[in-house]
């Protein structure tokens, strides 16, 4: 290689660039769904209770699901480990085998004491079993 074919390879070889890696983005994992609880309705009204407890740990969100029958929820009352209450808006109605939307609760994770429902499986359908499932 000739001198001045030389010295423009060495400057551009001084001259390159590498490119820095890409940064690392940490990307929130899909949540880990723990089931805390299960009740079957047994009528046209009815009232339960999932306890949960400290030992469960603390929780963001919740999501129920219903199978086996329709089912119309009335009511979700949840108590958190230190005594406080959130009701989210929760009269729907679930066809057999569909879950809810996701219900986050508010603040940080929270210790769950007990979840309260009121609902009623729907006419023609049979016993609904409802889940109750944490992240």
């Amino acid at each position: 290689m000739n001198k001045p074919g030389l010295i423009l390879a060495l400057v551009l070889s001084a001259c390159a660039v590498t490119p820095a890696p890409a940064p690392v983005t940490v990307v929130d994992a899909a949540p880990r769904w723990e089931r805390l609880g299960e009740r079957v309705v047994n009528g046209a009204v009815d009232r339960d209770v999932i306890h949960v407890g400290r030992a469960e740990g603390r929780f963001h969100r919740l999501q129920v699901t219903v199978e086996n029958s329709a089912l119309e929820m009335f009511d979700m009352l949840i108590v958190f480990g230190d005594g406080s209450t959130y009701s989210p808006p929760t009269r729907l109605v679930f066809e057999r085998n569909t879950r809810s939307r996701v219900i986050d609760l508010p603040g940080n994770a929270r210790v769950i004491r007990r979840v309260e429902f009121r609902y009623g499986n729907l006419p023609g359908g049979g016993r609904a079993h409802v889940e109750l499932w944490g992240a």
